[in-house]
C-alpha cells in the first residue's frame, strides 16, 4: 500500500472513532432537548441531520474496512502496481527520442535496459496495469457515501384570478409546491451492499489488477527474450562476417601464390582458374555475411531505440566452452511460478466474481439519501425557518423479471471461468514441453561447441599442411580448396553452436519462470 492509501485508511479509522464519540454525545443532547422541548425546530433539525449523517458515515466506513480486509491480496497487488507501474508523462516523450549511444560495444544488460524504457508491448502492458489499478480504486470508493448538494429555483405560473382571501395564489402545475420555490439541500447518498454486488465488483477488479500485473511481467520477459535473440543474432552475424574476411584473405593469398607458380611455369592454367573461382566464391560469402550483419544490426536498433544510420556494436561471442552446470539451477518445479499461469488464474477468479455480480442483480438493491437544508416558497426569515429541516429516505429496488438477461450474464461468466481453467491446464503442459526442449537444445549446443572447437583447430592445421604440400608439388589444388572450404564450414558451425547455446539458455530460463 502506498503512502497516500495508508494515510487514507488511517484517516478513515480516526474518523470512525470520532464519529462514534460524536454520535453518543449528540444523541444524549438530542434526547434531552426532546424531553425538555427547549430547542427550536431549526436547531433540532440540524442536530438530527448531523446525527443521521454521522450514522451513515459510520456504517459506510465500517463496511469499507470489512471489504478492505476481505480483499487484502488485491491491495497487495495494487501496492506492487503502484511501485512498478507508475508512468510519468515524460515516459511517452522519452520513448520517442533517440537513445544516447555508449562509447564502446553495447552489453546485453544495456540493451535490455534500453528496450524496456522504449515504447513497446511491454509499455502497453504497463499502461493496461495502471488502468486496472484505477478500476480497483473506483470499486473501493463505491462503498463510500457520495456528498451532493442541489440548488433549485422554480417558478410556476399562477392561475389568473385565483388569488384567495389570504393572498395565496393557485399555481398551474400541480407537481410544484408554490408559485415560487427555492430549494437548497446538502447531504449524502449511496448504496447499501446487502446483495454483495459491490464486494464482488471489488474482488473482480482486484483479480483483474493481478491479471494485468502478471501480463506486464509476461510482456517484459517476452521483450527480454527478443532482445537476447537479437543481440546474440548480431553477435553471430558479426562473427560470421569476420570469419568470411579471414577466409577471403586466405583465398586471395592462395590465389597470389598460385599466380606466382603459374608465371614460373610450375602449375597449369587450370590451377589458377580454380584459385580465382575459390576467391570469387569467398567474396560472395563475404557480401552475404555483410548483408546479414546489417539486417541483424537493424533488428537490434529497432529494439533499443538506436537511429538506423548510427553504428552499433555488441560484444563478441565467447569462444570459451560453455559451463553446462549453470543449467542445473533451472528446474521444472519453477514452471508453476510462471506469470502466464498467474495471469490465467487471476482471470478465472475475476470471471467467478462476474458470476456473483450477475447473481446479485436478481437480489433487492438498497440505496439511501440524507439531505439537510430548506425547501421554501419565500426567502424571508420566518418561512425559511419553518421550511428548514432534514429529509432522509431509503429506496429498495426489487427485480422481478428481466427476460433472463442476468442469468445469461452469469452463465457467460461461468463459461469464461471454465475457459480460463482449461487454458491454464493446457499452458502447464506447453510450458513443461518448452522447458525440456530448451534444456535438450542447450545441452546439445554445448556439446556442439566442444566438438566444433576441436574441429576448427584441426581444420586450420589442415589448411596450412595442404598449402605447404601444394607448393611442394605433393598435392593437387583441389586439396587446398577443399581444406579452405572445410575450415570455413567449421568456423560457421562453431559460431552457430555458440549462438544456439546462448539462445537456448535464455529460453530455458524463461521456461523455468526466471
Amino acid at each position: 500500500m502506498d503512502a497516500s492509501s495508508n494515510a487514507g485508511f488511517m484517516f478513515y479509522s480516526s474518523l470512525v472513532h470520532r464519529i462514534g464519540i460524536y454520535q453518543r454525545g449528540e444523541f444524549s443532547r438530542l434526547m434531552t432537548f426532546t424531553q425538555r422541548a427547549e430547542s427550536s425546530p431549526h436547531t433540532y433539525s440540524l442536530r438530527f441531520l448531523a446525527l443521521a449523517v454521522c450514522s451513515v458515515l459510520s456504517c459506510c466506513f465500517n463496511a469499507l474496512a470489512q471489504s478492505s480486509g476481505a480483499t487484502e491480496p488485491a491491495k497487495e497487488t495494487q501496492a506492487a502496481a503502484d511501485n512498478r507501474v507508475s508512468l510519468p508523462d515524460s515516459a511517452i516523450q522519452e520513448s520517442n527520442t533517440q537513445t544516447p549511444k555508449p562509447s564502446g560495444p553495447l552489453s546485453i544488460e544495456d540493451a535490455v535496459n534500453l528496450a524496456v524504457a522504449l515504447a513497446s508491448t511491454f509499455q502497453q502492458a504497463r499502461f493496461a496495469e495502471s488502468i486496472a489499478a484505477e478500476d480497483l480504486k473506483q470499486a473501493r470508493v463505491a462503498f463510500l457515501p457520495r456528498v451532493v448538494s442541489t440548488l433549485n429555483g422554480i417558478y410556476n405560473s399562477p392561475v389568473p384570478g385565483s388569488r384567495s382571501a389570504d393572498s395565496t395564489e393557485r399555481f398551474s402545475f400541480i407537481a410544484a409546491n408554490a408559485v415560487t420555490e427555492y430549494e437548497a439541500l446538502a447531504g449524502v447518498t449511496g448504496d447499501l451492499d446487502l446483495a454483495g454486488r459491490l464486494r464482488a465488483t471489488l474482488r473482480r477488479n482486484g483479480a483483474l489488477l493481478e491479471a494485468a500485473h502478471a501480463g506486464t511481467e509476461v510482456a517484459r520477459r517476452a521483450l527480454i527474450q527478443a532482445v537476447n535473440e537479437a543481440y546474440y543474432g548480431l553477435a553471430l552475424a558479426a562473427a560470421k562476417r569476420r570469419s568470411a574476411e579471414l577466409t577471403l584473405a586466405a583465398a586471395e593469398e592462395f590465389e597470389r601464390i598460385t599466380t606466382l607458380l603459374k608465371n614460373a611455369g610450375e602449375v597449369a592454367e587450370i590451377d589458377l582458374n580454380r584459385a580465382q573461382l575459390q576467391t570469387a566464391g569467398r567474396r560472395d560469402e563475404m557480401e552475404q555475411a555483410k548483408a546479414n550483419e546489417s539486417v541483424a544490426a537493424d533488428g537490434l536498433r529497432a529494439l533499443v531505440g538506436y537511429d538506423f544510420a548510427a553504428p552499433i556494436a555488441v560484444n563478441e561471442l565467447s569462444i570459451t566452452l560453455p559451463d553446462t552446470t549453470e543449467l542445473d539451477r533451472f528446474t521444472s518445479t519453477a514452471i508453476s511460478r510462471r506469470p502466464e499461469l498467474a495471469q490465467l488464474e487471476a482471470e478465472r477468479r475475476a470471471a467467478e466474481q462476474e458470476a456473483r455480480i450477475a447473481r446479485a442483480e436478481r437480489l433487492p438493491q438498497v440505496s439511501y439519501f440524507v439531505n439537510g437544508g430548506f425547501d421554501t416558497d419565500s426567502l424571508k426569515p420566518s418561512p425559511l425557518r419553518m421550511h428548514t429541516g432534514v429529509l432522509a429516505g431509503v429506496t429498495i429496488t426489487i427485480p422481478i423479471f428481466d427476460w433472463g438477461a442476468s442469468r445469461s450474464r452469469e452463465r457467460q461468466a461461468q463459461l469464461r471461468s471454465q475457459n480460463a481453467a482449461s487454458q491454464k491446464s493446457l499452458a502447464q503442459r506447453t510450458f513443461a514441453q518448452q522447458f525440456y526442449s530448451a534444456r535438450v537444445q542447450a545441452l546439445s549446443a554445448a556439446a556442439r561447441v566442444r566438438i566444433t572447437s576441436a574441429s576448427v583447430i584441426q581444420a586450420e592445421r589442415n589448411v596450412g599442411t595442404s598449402i605447404a604440400r601444394y607448393r611442394a608439388g605433393e598435392a593437387p589444388i583441389l586439396e587446398v580448396t577443399d581444406a579452405q572450404t572445410v575450415l570455413a564450414t567449421q568456423r560457421a558451425a562453431l559460431f552457430q553452436a555458440l549462438f544456439d547455446y546462448q539462445v537456448a539458455r535464455t529460453r530455458l530460463a524463461q521456461a523455468a519462470g526466471q
